[in-house]
């Protein structure tokens, strides 16, 4: 057979479309096959929090409505917990995970994992690392709330309202989990658009009441003239306040109190008069979540993110709106 330069530049194109063909499908998400009900895990990160709480009991509502099989891990903080526990999930034969990850690195073997299995994985809440994992090939989706909005949405309420408050204490969430990474640099952008106003000290809480209150305690005895704490979530918030009480000064007079998440306590807070402003973070998956697994077995087009609508609460609405609140 005479090949002409003309052929193997042919077979070579055909060949390249065929290897980025076979690249394109190998990439995507497993796919979900349609059946009446489904065996699904949910990874949970951990439970010592309402917010954790309120989310894991819309998952399992959501799933015994549905008459699906749940089957839930809690990691109880810990991020190699949460990869066991997905690793058991996948041995258990499951159609699909929600995974709410601890933190944006450690769980990407855990998703690489389910996938080579053929499982599909849908984000919940916390998302990962996106230059090692990606929407629409290693995961379907994320769904939760812009934690980068809400840190913004704080900051620009702080700027209107501060009434000459500009010292800023900062408690950041669990370090290297998203929201935490996002809250800050949504907050502090927006704060270093303002000369006026400054962050004194930043430091983790780890999203925790106890670790809230003996980091705000440190850091108010290290600046004593603060006159506003910002924390990355309620339970940080409450603990904040007890610190506050505890140096001898009034939380929402002496110091304004920030919070993001928006449950029951923290709103009831925001009507004390203790916590000036909170951005709600929906802790309320479980309708949305099982109805985008479903669009997937559909074969509907998912988007990389589904973002939760979220409310805002300070003294204009917060006693109107804490029936609402989880």
């Amino acid at each position: 057979m005479n090949i002409t330069r003309r052929t193997l530049f042919l077979t070579s194109a055909i060949g390249l479309a065929a290897t980025m063909v076979a690249g394109s499908a190998f990439a995507a998400s497993p796919p979900l096959k349609k059946k009446d009900t489904y065996k699904v895990g949910f990874a949970q990160t951990e439970s010592n929090n309402p917010w954790r709480l309120a989310q894991t009991a819309s998952m399992q509502e959501e799933a015994k409505k549905r008459g699906w099989q749940l089957v839930y891990t809690d990691a109880a903080s810990s991020a190699a917990k949460q990869v066991a526990d997905v690793n058991s999930m996948i041995a258990q034969g499951v159609d699909l995970i929600f995974l709410a990850p601890r933190e944006e690195k450690p769980l990407i073997p855990a998703i690489k994992a389910a996938k080579n299995a053929g499982i599909p994985v849908i984000l919940l809440d916390r998302s990962v690392d996106p230059t090692l994992a990606k929407a629409g090939e290693d995961y379907v989706t994320f769904i939760g709330s812009d934690f980068i909005e809400e840190g913004q949405r704080v900051a620009e309420w702080l700027v209107a309202n501060a009434n000459g408050k500009t010292k800023i204490i900062e408690l950041e969430g669990s370090t290297g989990a998203s929201p935490a990474n996002d809250r800050k640099k949504g907050f502090d952008d927006v704060i270093a658009k303002h000369s006026d106003f400054k962050i004194l000290a930043s430091q983790t809480g780890d999203f925790a009441r106890d670790k809230g209150r003996q980091v705000a305690e440190t850091l108010l005895q290290a600046h004593p003239d603060a006159d506003v704490i910002y924390a990355h979530n309620d339970e940080m918030a409450i603990g904040a306040i007890s610190a506050i009480e505890a140096a001898g000064k009034v939380p929402g007079k002496d110091i304004i109190v920030l919070s993001i998440d928006g449950g029951k306590e923290a709103v009831q807070g925001v009507v004390d008069g203790k916590i000036a402003a909170v951005v709600e973070c929906n802790p309320r998956f479980g309708p949305k979540a099982f109805d985008t697994a479903v669009a997937y077995a559909n074969g509907d087009q998912i988007p990389e993110k589904i973002i939760n609508p979220d409310q805002f609460y300070d003294a204009k609405n917060a006693k109107e709106l804490l029936s609402t609140a989880y």
